[in-house]
């Protein structure tokens, strides 16, 4: 069963805040911030890294990102768009779509240490500073919160082995799916938008159609 999933069009209202998670093996690191909603502020969590050497993020941020998809959603209207179930752009699977073409080679980021120095949290809060001090239009997708009114999992969402196996009818949370990667852009002004998508180096590609990793998968280059 596919987990909601969509994306906000919205405004910043609230600064971004570092925050961690404390997991089994590692402390993740979100940037939170507040966007308005249909007259609601919902949270937003933009993965950033964790404390787990063995299982960095891969990123990219892109300052000159450019696609067919980008005139959606201008066009699009402010607030939520649910996307679940939705096998086409502008629903977002980076193995199945050409979404990613042309952004570059991933990046490795720092092991976390807390710190609002390390990237790509650096780099990634000035961005969202900008856009909140230029009312810039924002766009979030990822995963709708189950309780309350937010989007999280905004990462690649397939692809990961252990706890995240996704068998036919299960509808657990955090599972892997097709056609629900997360990603944030700003749209900086014609022409000119930012992208900011991330992985985890233990998320493996080619995935199936359920979105878990294929025998011959390896890890994400």
């Amino acid at each position: 069963m596919a987990l909601p999933y969509g994306y906000v069009k919205a405004k910043i209202v609230s600064a971004p805040q570092l925050k961690a998670t404390r997991r089994p093996h590692e402390v993740q690191y979100h940037l939170h911030f507040g966007v308005t909603v249909n007259g609601a502020q919902w949270d937003i969590a933009v993965n950033v890294g964790t404390t787990d050497a063995d299982d960095l993020l891969k990123y990219k941020l892109v300052f000159d990102f450019n696609h067919s998809m980008l005139t959606t959603l201008e066009g699009a209207a402010e607030g939520q768009t649910d996307l679940t179930g939705t096998e086409a752009l502008p629903a977002i699977d980076f193995e199945r779509s050409d979404f990613l073409a042309n952004t570059g080679a991933w990046r490795n980021s720092d092991v976390m240490d807390g710190s609002e120095q390390v990237e790509p949290v650096a780099s990634l809060q000035r961005l969202l500073l900008r856009a909140q001090q230029s009312s810039l239009d924002v766009y979030v997708f990822g995963r709708f919160y189950s309780e309350g009114d937010g989007i999280h999992d905004v990462h690649m969402n397939q692809g990961s082995k252990g706890e995240f196996i996704h068998t036919a009818g299960n509808d657990a949370n955090d599972h892997n799916d097709i056609w629900q990667d997360g990603a944030l852009l700003v749209d900086l002004g014609d022409p000119e938008w930012a992208l900011y998508v991330a992985a985890f180096d233990q998320q493996y590609v080619p995935t199936d159609d359920l979105g878990n990793p294929m025998p011959n998968s390896q890890p994400i280059s």
